[in-house]
């Protein structure tokens, strides 16, 4: 098959995913925004990828994805539809059998799916976040009723395209009965979670490079890293960070210090709340940088103790933080913050890799973290069970099984 595989938010595992397929005889090419920022760099070509895999990136005007106001807003839309026209004129001259399309706004999913379409290609959704029940949620906080019935129409329009698609990929079950509601027939959704690009994330050693380089290497360190949202609750990881000072300053005059570092790896709307509560004092335990190489992740991972993850109740249903993946291949436990019932969280909890505490609830959260910091048998315990768990599900062949058998389904369907 020609498969031209979208991934607006340039995700290493989606690379990976790309490279498997064309290993096994397809042609790949592989279309993510130029100027998107993301936690992770593209890896581009290495010594020995097929020679039917190649990369495409698509230039279009910034998103300015931290609008407030009405104009801002439309302006955004405006700005993702015109990388929708962009990315459209991409898949259309490639010639695809099949679109696997992820991680992409509505206004420029439609653009993409109509380019499909033209061209008599396949169109497969990767649905990995309901982006409109989201941003339905945080319209109707904003604007009232107004906002609501704007909301309403993004749902309407998402469910739609789902719905025209010749195969829905969901990477949660949970993401089902929205689904059925909106009309998508079960026999073209195919479940397949997430996974963590394994090879490129060994476990590091807390002592290394880049540890040392920021002074890291002998603090207990709690890490958050990733994308770093409202949606994700930045107040909790502020409360902690105040936690960790306080519990440092309750010792001898002579030893106070924090009882250890939040470092937060990011950018976006959290970090720069962060970084204005920051600067308003009382978090000198918190460590705020920007996302790093992806040829340093390991060892910015390796880094943590103890690793943090949140998410308010109202977008578990639509949302699952894919960076606790990651957080298991560095073999370290995780404390999340959000439903017990998010499939992050009843994934971390049934390999016995961390614990969750309820969402919203920062003593508690701050309690689970401290208590891990404190004890280091069961760090030690949790965070091999987490690699063990990486290294036994995230099976990148089995996972390109299952997608080869979906985009050959799309295609037969579509022919």
């Amino acid at each position: 098959m020609r498969i031209y595989l979208h991934d607006y938010g340039r995700y290493a595992f989606i690379t990976d995913l790309g490279r498997a397929l064309a290993a096994r005889g397809h042609t790949v090419r592989l279309g993510y925004s130029a100027t998107n920022l993301v936690p992770q760099d593209l890896l581009e070509r290495r010594p020995g990828d097929p020679a039917t895999f190649s990369v495409d990136p698509i230039a279009a005007p910034p998103v300015d994805k931290r609008a407030r106001s009405v104009g801002g807003l439309v302006a955004r839309r405006r700005s993702e539809a015109a990388y929708g026209r962009a990315a459209a004129e991409h898949v259309a001259a490639f010639g695809a059998d099949v679109v696997l399309c992820a991680n992409t706004p509505l206004d420029a999913l439609g653009a993409v799916m109509g380019a499909a379409r033209g061209s008599g290609a396949a169109f497969v959704n990767w649905l990995m976040d309901v982006l409109s029940t989201g941003a339905r949620a945080v319209l109707a906080e904003r604007f009232g009723r107004g906002g609501d019935l704007a909301g309403r129409a993004f749902e309407w329009r998402e469910g739609r395209l789902l719905r025209a698609a010749d195969a829905v990929v969901a990477i949660t079950d949970d993401f089902r009965p929205l689904l059925d509601r909106w009309g998508v027939e079960a026999r073209r959704v195919a479940v397949v979670e997430n996974w963590a690009p394994l090879a490129d994330l060994p476990a590091r050693p807390k002592d290394n490079a880049w540890a040392r380089a920021h002074g890291l290497a002998e603090t207990p360190v709690v890490l958050y890293s990733g994308t770093l949202g409202m949606k994700h609750d930045p107040a909790l990881l502020l409360a902690l960070a105040r936690r960790l000072e306080q519990t440092g300053a309750d010792r001898k005059p002579a030893d106070r210090k924090p009882a250890g570092r939040l470092v937060v790896v990011s950018e976006g709307d959290g970090a720069d709340w962060l970084a204005a509560r920051q600067a308003e004092g009382g978090a000198g335990a918190l460590t705020l940088l920007p996302f790093q190489p992806f040829e340093a992740f390991p060892d910015v991972l390796g880094t943590g103790d103890v690793m943090a993850a949140v998410l308010e109740p109202g977008a578990s249903a639509v949302s699952v933080p894919s960076k606790v993946l990651a957080y298991l291949c560095a073999g370290r436990p995780t404390v999340l913050s959000v439903p017990a019932d998010n499939l992050a969280a009843r994934t971390v909890v049934n390999a016995g890799a961390g614990e969750t505490a309820p969402p919203g609830d920062a003593g508690a959260f701050a309690d689970r973290v401290l208590a891990l910091l404190a004890d280091d048998g069961r760090r030690a315990a949790m965070g091999a069970r987490a690699r063990a768990y990486a290294e036994a599900a995230f099976d990148l062949d089995a996972v390109a099984d299952r997608f080869e058998a979906v985009l050959a389904d799309a295609v037969a369907r579509r022919r």
